[in-house]
């Protein structure tokens, strides 16, 4: 691995937990929202995260002529809808209300969101730690040359 894939890397797992950070606050701002652009009910959304694998010298060697390089950690693959029953509840003067005064309210718990949106920013603070590291290891590196 090239000292330098391991920024990238580092840096890939920054940009997907700040996508998970994004999608927790976007699912509390939307616990209560009973009408959306489609016309449903709000679903909670969730992130898939892939690995990305790091690849052999020779490999990367040819990708990099191709201009296609694949240098190692993680990227967002699709935001899916929770599918899990929406929430009924009863507040019959509610505009969204149905015959028996049920109104269907978003999949969105809070305490999970919040829980979801705590590990993403130490997930990102992890990574900012790992940069830092090999950050000074590369100062440290051009120290020796002095």
């Amino acid at each position: 691995m090239s000292f330098l894939n391991s920024f990238d890397i580092s840096a890939s797992g920054m940009t997907a937990e700040r996508q998970r950070l994004d999608i927790a606050a976007e699912n509390i701002s939307n616990a209560e929202t009973t009408r959306t652009a489609s016309g449903g009910t709000y679903r909670r959304k969730m992130v898939v995260l892939q690995e990305v694998p790091t690849t052999s010298f020779r490999t990367k060697f040819n990708s990099l002529l191709n201009r296609t390089a694949s240098k190692g950690g993680v990227k967002v693959t699709e935001i899916v809808e929770d599918q899990r029953d929406l929430n009924p509840v009863y507040n019959p003067d509610h505009p969204d209300a149905n015959e028996e005064g049920y109104v269907m309210m978003p999949n969105v718990d809070l305490v999970k969101e919040t829980i979801d949106g705590m590990s993403a920013t130490r997930a990102y603070e992890a990574n900012i730690t790992a940069f830092n590291a090999m950050k000074l290891m590369a100062q440290k590196a051009l120290d020796i040359g002095k």
